[in-house]
Formats: structure tokens, sequence, C-alpha cells
């Protein structure tokens, strides 16, 4: 219990790093295992990114493959990378062979194809190396991309009691058993059983008799985002994956989907946030570039636009100077209240919440951008009403925003659906393009609708 605790309370401090580099340094070898020895593979994974490219090379041949294989999975992936290229196909091909398949072939896919072969090569377990050979022909980002071969099936022509005896020996390649997996003659899934049936069944009963045959399941082929909605959705610490023939290929779980979730979620951050491509703080400039240009592009278009549309409405800025005070509220809270819209309606598609006719959605977005856009309204009259003391440019400027906010709210919630209709991530919705378009049909709005209150 007190070792858990040690675990939790696990901080990077410059002193500890300090001390690794020391002992690698000095070669130290028994004290600097002495002191790992303490940590979780994720915490000396975590130490590890902070040393220099020879100090984790150093380490990670050091420590037995057991744990560096582990060590290796939770790597900053270039890390990963740099330290792969300095192990020889022998020394990678001992790791792999501690690792699950799925994460092996995720390892292996990392390399370059030609190192690829020479590190499969090495592999000394002949099953192992088929099944992570299977593993690379599919797709990264579908359900066989995901999937590991380790699991425990039976047949369910087995009795209880054989079923136990057989099980023992595939259980030890399985790090945690969530469920058993029945297939028939034809390696076709069937049903499925957890320990608790196994335990509480008699001996001499067929498995076919306890199964349950309720089971959830996906395809090779699914998406990973697919994968990840299913088991979410029914909470699921693992699902098996099957072909069209309903043939048992292996099992995906909860671990896999958490990182299908973070990458998805880092991936809608970025493209919320105007940024293309899959991109991080330790990417050169010029990559850095490549993903934010676009978007800041776009951006500079849109101002041109509202320049262009501000000057056509010279003559109502001499008239009524007190317009061009609040065109940033004005863009500001279009852009605002269009953001709100499209984040409700991408949250909604990425859980599958998103229910009904177009229409009816705009219909509701529409009532609720009206009912906001007339509070806030009665707020900006009562105040420009206030200071200037003129009711028809209080009232101009407040209905003015109403119809922005309405326009606005609408625009948010129709360009994710329609996004989403034409296969196109509708997170780019919520981003600097949802923004600067509203920008522009915000202003053009209201000067259109102050002109024609004011008589201009």
């Amino acid at each position: 219990m007190e070792e858990e605790k040690e675990k939790i309370q696990f901080e990077l401090t410059a002193e500890l790093i300090e001390q690794v580099q020391g002992f690698v340094e000095s070669q130290n070898d028994k004290e600097l295992q002495k002191l790992l020895k303490e940590f979780h593979y994720a915490d000396i994974a975590e130490i590890l990114d902070e040393l220099n490219l020879e100090e984790a090379v150093y380490v990670i041949k050091l420590l037995d493959s057991e744990t560096t294989s582990d060590i290796l999975m939770e790597l900053d992936e270039d890390n990963r990378e740099r330290v792969l290229k300095n192990l020889t196909a022998k020394e990678i091909a001992e790791e792999i062979e501690e690792l699950d398949t799925d994460d092996a072939a995720d390892i292996i896919a990392e390399l370059p194809e030609e190192r690829q072969q020479e590190v499969i090569s090495k592999i000394e377990d002949e099953e192992h190396k088929e099944e992570i050979r299977e593993l690379l022909t599919y797709e990264e980002d579908s359900a066989g991309g995901l999937m590991a071969k380790e699991l425990v099936k039976v047949y369910e022509t087995w009795t209880v009691a054989g079923c136990m005896r057989r099980i023992r020996g595939q259980a030890k390649e399985v790090t945690r058993v969530h469920s058993i997996y029945v297939v028939d003659k034809q390696e076709k899934l069937i049903g499925r059983l957890s320990l608790k049936d196994l335990i509480i069944a008699k001996s001499d009963q067929k498995i076919a008799d306890i199964a349950k045959d309720n089971v959830d399941y996906v395809n090779v082929t699914d998406e990973a985002e697919e994968v990840a909605r299913i088991m979410s959705k029914y909470d699921l610490e693992a699902i098996p994956v099957v072909d069209d023939k309903q043939t048992l290929l292996g099992r995906i779980t909860i671990d896999d989907i958490v990182d299908v979730l973070k990458e998805e979620a880092d991936k809608d951050y970025q493209l919320a946030a105007g940024i293309t491509g899959d991109v991080d703080s330790d990417d050169t400039i010029l990559e850095l570039t490549r993903a934010r240009l676009p978007w800041l592009f776009l951006g500079l278009i849109g101002g041109v636009g509202a320049f262009l549309i501000m000057e056509g409405f010279q003559e109502a800025f001499g008239k009524y100077a007190v317009l061009f005070f609040f065109t940033p509220l004005i863009a500001a809270m279009a852009g605002n209240v269009g953001v709100q819209s499209s984040a409700i309606i991408v949250q909604g598609l990425a859980n599958d919440d998103v229910k009904g006719s177009i229409n009816s959605r705009l219909l509701k977005e529409m009532l609720l951008a009206a009912l906001n856009g007339f509070i806030l309204a009665i707020f900006l009259f009562l105040f420009v009403w206030g200071i200037k003391g003129e009711v028809n440019t209080a009232l101009a400027i407040s209905v003015s925003l109403v119809a922005v906010i309405i326009v606005a709210g609408l625009i948010g919630t129709f360009v994710p659906l329609f996004l989403d209709k034409r296969g196109i991530d509708p997170a780019i919705a919520t981003g600097p393009f949802i923004t600067t378009s509203n920008d522009i049909f915000g202003i053009l709005i209201y000067f259109w609708i102050a002109k024609m209150i004011l008589g201009i």
C-alpha cells in the first residue's frame, strides 16, 4: 500500500534528473538500477524525456527488456524515435517480444520500412512474429490497427472443467482477462463469459449452456472513433474484433481507446485554434508555420472583407460616428455566439447525441439566439441611450445586435452539421473559420440595419 502511495506522489524534480545524470556519467549501474527500481515505468519514461539521447540510450540498455519495453511505449514519440535509431535490430526485437502485439506493432510501424523487416526477422517467437505482421496490414486508425491478438477464447463444446484447465495457458499471455470469448468450430464469435460465470457453473456443464450470446463487437475495418463511441456508450473495458465472416481476430482494451480519445481531443483542440495537421511545440518552425498559416491567411481575408464592407458605409460613419465605436462589439458578439453554437453541435456529433432534422436544430438555435439577443439588446439599448441620449441610435445598435446574434447562431449550427454530412471533421467549425465568417456577416448586417433605421 505504501509503495502505491509513493508512485502516486512521484514528482519530477531537477535534483532527481541531476542524480540520474550523475549515475550515468560515473557509470554507477548498481545505484542507478536501485534508484529507478522504485519508480513506475511511466515515471522512468518521464525522466528519460528530460535526458539527452546518449543518457537515455544508456538507461534503456542498462535495464531489463521487460521494464524498458513498457518505458518505450510511454516515451515521447520523437524521443522514442531517436532512441530506437540508436538500438540494434536485435535489441529492438528483444523489447518487442516483451510487448503485447498491438504495442509491438505500433513501435515497429514507426520504423523505416527496411528496418521493420530487419527487426521482425530477429523476433524469435514465431507466433508473436506472425501476429505482428498481421496487425501491420491494417489501417492505423481502424479497429484492426488498435486490436491486440492476446485474448482468452474457449469453444462452445468444451465443459466448464475442461475450459478451466485450458484457459490457464492462454491467460498467461494476457495482462488482464476482461472477458472470455466463446467461438464455434469455425472460430466464429458466438458469445462471451466472465470468470464469475465459470466459477459458479457446474464442472460438467457445457460452455454453450452458460455463455451469454449478447456480445458486443466491432468489425476489423471499423474506424477507431466508432470503436471509441461504442465502448463509451456501453461502458466496456474490452471489446472483441471480428471480420466479415464473424471470425474472432482479437480484442481492443480501454487503454487503447483512452489514447484514441486523447489524440482526437488534441486534434480537435488544434483545429478549433486554427491549426491544421498533427503538430506539437517541439516541431520545427517550418512545420508549425505550415500548420498555422492557412487559417491566419483566412483571418487576413476576413479582415480585408470587413474593411471593404465598412468602406461602403462611409456616409453612415460621417453622420453617426458612434456606429464605428460599436463595430468591435458587434463583431465580437457574432464570433462568440457562432463559436458557442458550433461547439455544442460538434460536441453532440462526437457523442452521437445530435438527433432529428437539420431544420429542427436550426429552429431551436434561432429561438435560443433570439432570446439571448433580446436580453443583451435591452442592456445595450439602455447603455447607448444613457450615454448618447438618442433613441434611434440606441434602437439601431440594439436591433442590429439581436439580428447578428440570430444569424451567428444559425451559421454556428448549420456549418458543423453540413461539414459532418460531407464527411469533413466538424471541429473545423469551432475555430477561425466560423469566427471570421460571423465577423463579416455581423458587420454587414449591423450597418445594413443601422442604415435602414437611421434613414442614412
